[in-house]
């Protein structure tokens, strides 16, 4: 397992699928290091892509303010990470061969944060890290178990936007998250 500042300078430095090629920023991760819930993306968009930093563009926004109702911020108690770390063209899902390029780094990240939780977000990361057959609009907001780990899925803040409709269910999912933290989490809050 690599420490912090290497993990970084490799991610950076990475070449391992089509995506370098194309990328402005590598986009690692943002928050705190020893958060006991750790967020996770699909992968970056265009202003994630132009700032390096995940989640910054109106997404990036409707989460921050959905973290803010059950009191949480990538400043003070959660990471937030991507299953990819560079920007698929068009936005587009990332394709397996570049999850698989990128997961050893999302793993490293999960291994030196040591997260009791991980929420999910959105259906791709949800069939990469709960399991391949993961159907979010049946499945958001049920709780899984794996090496310890408590793991959720809610909606991506982007299909949010495109679909109101759905916040309701995903406000019932943050507080199952703010109840499941409450258990199992000692410094979150």
């Amino acid at each position: 397992m690599l420490d912090w500042d290497e993990l970084e300078r490799q991610c950076r430095h990475c070449e391992k699928c089509a995506l370098a090629a194309t990328r402005t920023n590598v986009v690692f991760g943002a928050g705190v290091r020893d958060a006991e819930v750790m967020l996770i993306g699909e992968g970056p968009g265009e202003n994630e892509d132009l700032t390096g930093e995940p989640f910054v563009g109106r997404g990036g926004k409707l989460l921050d303010d959905m973290l803010e109702i059950i009191d949480l911020s990538r400043k003070k108690n959660i990471y937030i990470a991507n299953m990819v770390k560079c920007r698929p063209p068009q936005n587009r899902d990332p394709l397996n061969e570049e999850q698989e390029a990128c997961i050893g780094y999302l793993r490293n990240q999960v291994a030196l944060i040591r997260p009791k939780i991980i929420v999910c977000l959105g259906r791709i990361a949800a069939m990469k890290l709960i399991r391949p057959d993961f159907k979010i609009t049946r499945e958001h907001g049920q709780w899984f178990e794996k090496a310890g780990i408590h793991m959720t899925a809610i909606y991506h803040p982007a299909a949010l936007l495109r679909d109101p409709g759905k916040r309701p269910e995903t406000f019932a999912d943050l507080q199952e998250i703010q109840r499941k933290i409450r258990e199992v989490c000692t410094h979150t809050y």
